[in-house]
């Protein structure tokens, strides 16, 4: 076995193309398109910068609103798109609102902010009125709002604790806010806040959503208006009794370590329950629920004409129930109870009610495959909506007046497409607005007739076009991002196991690809649940295609516990997260070498990030004589010291579920590694804690396994730095080329 040495690895690290760098690099690191190439990877933040985002039709359809940064730039500023004309102007930007003073964010915003995964700054987001005419934009903590008419932006409500989670009432008078944990109400046109709660301790606040909501859930918000903006739906977090965890900063130890309550597998959450209260204030009134056997909360839906609706999950998450809610009591009545003897995935774009109230959206994976369904007020099934073959992935939009839903949709795993559906009793089949290989994306305004195609193709088309519902093209959202200096050489397929089962599949091959050679593979992989990696789109394959052009061939499957096809692969991993997923990835791999004879498999190096990082770590242990050399980045280890909705889903609630953890822990194989391992870990992350690293090295230290371990300091789970970016890719191509003795 060959590796490098900790210390020897963080020295190149820290001097990964300097100009002082060692002669021994190889040459195809020190030439210049491959160093430029990633530098532009990383200015860019990985492309992304220079989209626009946010996007919002005005509910005239004469305009399309939304945020964008330079190409090079975090900063983004507020755009709207005149339908009619196509020009675009600037309407609103962080710099003119705060006269040049510099942003600042609170700890909590800088939380969420992680948990939604966004790396942005300026205008980092704004609420638009039901009418259309006032902007909301939250910005350092102060609240703006914004007059299209006559364009005009004024500061609204105090001026003292943080205002985190702000929400625009639908008539656009009135804004709910979190100061310091307490709700406040404010008046847009007299500019005054009332203060609605009072904290009784510290561990109690109102108006937020806890951490396993934002991070596992995917609901962001703790507050939530009457559409007739009479009354405000706030939450309640009670953290007495978590465990608390603490970040310190190890390049400043004079700095206090930032502390939050974090819920353990088998330990105690946060108590959360939910209260009623009109905006002219008095009594609030207690929505009631069983919290002790369904204590999740998972979503709050309140439309017009139609009753306050929540959905409810028990600790395990094999049972959600939907309750109707009497505002006016706060009783609750059961409309539907969903049962999965493994689990049961959250979709937040469900319950969606009609427009009359009379019926309302819902999705099941009951029949084998995600499927979209319509119930009566009382919640029985009336008709499935969506056939199980259409695969549907997502409710773009609830079209009552043409009878019909707008839904993301693929028979292909790795691909996204929009679909128009009738609703029944509308007899029809289904119509696929879009064909192209790709991903695509839709934001539509059933009302105004227009919608946003958000289109990145296989082909390399990206863009974002304005059509009207019958498809007709309107004018463009301009993306002003950088074009890649290099062009990926891949392939997007399926392939078939020795165990008969078939898998979705990218393959990278270097740009100077010479048929006659065999070259060492790179395994990019995640392998974990919820989150497919093979998609068909080619910006997800440039840093692959960066890897390849070292002398590889970049490979990625997609094996049971991914989504997309349907409920058995993906529960097939239920109480084990690694055994199953290795050994779909071995297969795949092995079908992928016997197609492809160029492909060298005695020579396997595999990477990924947090899931990902957890299963490169486990392959060097488990199966080192497939994979020859790891990388893992942010990996979990040690699954009691994750979050438990996202592990007790998969894995079980302690004490029960010992086995699945045992099964399942990263730190028990620490004695089989056998082969070189590379760990990088932000010392700042809150969603995979930097202990999981440390207690992998120490792990691995105790049994006599050599191994590198880079921290990343001050880093959370997200690597947003250009330079650090860069400094890591770096780094681990370094490890790799060595490891795998890659010739030049």
């Amino acid at each position: 076995m060959k590796t490098r040495s900790l210390y020897s690895l963080v020295f190149l690290a820290a001097c990964a193309h300097a100009p002082d760098a060692s002669e021994s690099t190889p040459t195809r690191v020190r030439s210049a398109k491959m160093t430029d190439f990633l530098e532009q990877f990383a200015a860019t933040y990985r492309f992304r910068l220079g989209q626009p985002g946010s996007i919002k039709l005005s509910p005239d359809g004469g305009s399309v609103l939304f945020l964008r940064s330079e190409a090079r730039g975090f900063v983004q500023n507020l755009f709207e798109l005149d339908v009619g004309t196509g020009k675009e102007r600037v309407l609103l930007t962080a710099e003119q609102i705060l006269a040049g003073a510099e942003e600042t964010l609170s700890e909590e915003e800088k939380a969420q902010r992680e948990r939604m995964r966004s790396v942005s700054r300026g205008l980092a987001s704004y609420q638009l009125s039901r009418d259309g005419e006032l902007i909301l934009v939250p910005l350092s903590g102060r609240l703006y709002v914004f007059e299209r008419k006559s364009q005009k932006v004024r500061e609204v409500g105090g001026t003292g604790a943080y205002a985190n989670d702000p929400q625009l009432s639908p008539d656009g008078k009135k804004i709910a806010c979190v100061r310091d944990g307490d709700l406040y109400l404010i008046d847009v046109a007299k500019n005054e806040e009332k203060r609605l709660t009072t904290r009784p301790k510290p561990e109690v606040s109102f108006g937020l959503a806890e951490f396993v909501a934002q991070e596992e859930m995917s609901r962001f918000h703790g507050t939530w208006w009457s559409p007739d903006s009479s009354s405000l739906v706030y939450q309640k977090t009670d953290t007495t009794g978590l465990e608390t965890m603490h970040i310190m900063d190890p390049t400043h130890p004079e700095k206090p370590p930032q502390s939050w309550p974090y819920p353990r597998p088998g330990k105690k959450n946060a108590e959360v329950s939910l209260f009623l209260m009109s905006v002219e204030g008095g009594a609030a009134t207690e929505i009631k629920w069983n919290r002790t056997t369904h204590p999740y909360l998972n979503t709050v839906r309140w439309q017009k004409n139609a009753p306050l609706t929540i959905v409810v999950q028990n600790r395990e998450q094999t049972e959600q129930l939907i309750f109707s809610v009497d505002p006016k009591r706060g009783d609750t009545t059961l409309l539907h109870r969903e049962t999965d003897e493994a689990w049961l995935n959250i979709d937040q774009e469900v319950p969606r009610w009609t427009a009359d109230g009379k019926h309302f959206l819902w999705t099941t994976e009951r029949n084998g495959r995600v499927q979209l369904e319509l119930r009566s007020p009382t919640g029985d099934l009336v008709a499935a909506v969506t056939p199980l073959e259409l695969g549907y992935q997502g409710l773009v939009e609830l079209d009552d007046a043409n009878q019909r839903v707008i839904v993301r949709a693929s028979s292909k795993q790795s691909e996204q497409h929009i679909s128009s559906v009738p609703l029944p009793p509308k007899p029809g089949a289904p119509e696929m607005l879009t064909s192209e290989s790709g991903i695509h994306a839709a934001v539509w305004s059933a009302k105004a007739g227009l919608w946003v195609h958000s289109r990145s193709a296989l082909s390399g088309q990206r863009d974002h076009v304005v059509k009207r519902a019958d498809g007709t093209r309107v004018a463009e959202v301009l993306a002003v991002t950088e074009k890649p200096i290099i062009e990926p050489n891949f392939e997007i397929l399926e392939v078939q196991g020795e165990s008969g089962r078939r898998y979705s599949a990218s393959v990278v091959r270097p740009r100077a690809f010479d048929p006659k050679r065999r070259y060492p593979v790179f395994v990019y992989v995640y392998a974990g649940p919820g989150h497919p990696v093979v998609m068909a789109t080619r910006e997800t394959q440039l840093l692959n295609q960066w890897f390849a052009d070292h002398g590889f061939i970049v490979v990625s499957v997609d094996g049971r516990g991914t989504p997309g096809k349907g409920r058995a692969w993906e529960r097939a991993i239920k109480g084990n997260f690694i055994d199953i997923a290795l050994e779909d990835q071995i297969d795949g791999l092995r079908a992928l070498g016997k197609r492809f004879p160029e492909m060298d498999l005695s020579r396997v190096g595999i990477f990924g990030w947090s899931f990902g990082g957890y299963f490169s770590s486990l392959a060097v242990m488990k199966a080192p004589k497939v994979f020859h050399a790891a990388v893992a980045g942010a990996p979990v280890t040690d699954w009691y010291d994750y979050d438990t909705h996202y592990t007790e889903r998969y894995l079980g609630v302690p004490p029960g579920a010992a086995e699945a953890y045992e099964l399942s822990s990263g730190l028990g194989p620490a004695k089989d590694l056998g082969a070189p391992l590379l760990v990088m870990h932000g010392t700042a992350d809150d969603n995979v804690y930097f202990t999981h690293a440390v207690k992998l090295s120490d792990a691995l230290f105790r049994a006599g396994k050599k191994h590198a371990f880079l921290p990343l300091s001050g880093f959370t789970h997200m690597v947003p730095d250009p330079l650090i970016t860069t400094r890591l890719y770096s780094t681990i191509i370094e490890f790799l080329l060595e490891n795998l003795a890659v010739q030049e």
